[in-house]
């Protein structure tokens, strides 16, 4: 095959891929539409209580009211900015202590074998079973918190490291050191590289699972927090708050993951995000 075809053939599956892209996105477009349109019509013809489901005019009108007004004497931004504060210190910890961790751990059967029944211990418990005993060593402050988030978001990102290492093909590690590798240079130059789209995959899990924490996070002790906006306006059956609450959180965790989805992509260009 020649090169001016061969270039071709790249250009039509590129565009086509491009096209396939944008026709899935039009999906989900006219999926929300859908879904907003019955709200909008289930509530306009009075088919349930707006107690339990606001109209979206009203989610509408509460949100101009909280970001005029702000909530509770703060302001919508600053419940944001408190949440992802928290969020992002958990996450910091989570990523500094899970990735060299799992990198040793998924290289060695005797640290795997410490760890594991530690992280499949309370892997699978809720929040809240344990919420009580950080809140008992660390305070109502912000360090329970964000200790919370952290092991919401370290479990995850653990295990999918650990499993990303074992991935890597015997021949490469086999390779490496033949040439030399060893130690932290075998880690550093093929261990971490081959796990990296993995451990990017993992940490989308691990920031998912963090943020369904928040509100668990943010319900002892706390007077802002976007989560905590949501838990308090519940107590007063302001509705319409906590739809537009969970409207903003669900917005926020789009972009997030729409950041990591996009760094997977530089990545890992070839794989399908």
């Amino acid at each position: 095959m020649h090169l001016s075809e061969y270039n071709k053939n790249t250009d039509l599956k590129i565009a086509k891929r491009q096209k396939g892209r944008w026709f899935y996105q039009l999906i989900s477009v006219v999926s929300v539409l859908v879904v907003f349109i019955i709200w909008q019509t289930v509530t306009s013809k009075g088919m349930i209580n707006e107690v339990f489901l606001p109209s979206p005019r009203k989610v509408w009108d509460a949100f101009v009211d909280v970001l005029q007004n702000g909530y509770k004497g703060e302001s919508l931004l600053t419940h944001i900015l408190v949440s992802m504060k928290r969020l992002f210190i958990a996450l910091g910890f989570a990523i500094a202590i899970a990735v060299p961790l799992g990198l040793v751990a998924g290289s060695s059967k005797i640290v795997r074998a410490i760890i594991d029944p530690f992280i499949e211990f309370y892997r699978p418990l809720p929040p809240l079973a344990y919420y009580t005993l950080i809140v008992l060593y660390l305070g109502i402050e912000d360090q329970s918190k964000i200790m919370l988030l952290f092991l919401g978001a370290f479990a995850p990102l653990l295990i999918g490291v650990i499993f990303s290492v074992q991935k890597i093909p015997a021949d490469r590690i086999k390779g490496a050191k033949s040439l030399g590798a060893s130690g932290v240079r075998l880690f550093a130059k093929v261990i971490f590289p081959s796990c990296l789209p993995d451990i990017l995959t993992s940490l989308r899990t691990s920031i998912g699972v963090a943020y369904a924490t928040l509100v668990a996070a943010e319900m002892v002790a706390a007077v802002s927090g976007i989560g905590w906006m949501v838990l308090d306006a519940s107590k007063f059956l302001r509705n319409d708050i906590v739809y537009m609450g969970v409207i903003i959180m669900g917005a926020i965790a789009i972009v997030l993951d729409s950041f990591i989805r996009f760094i997977i992509k530089r990545v890992s260009p070839w794989i399908d995000q």
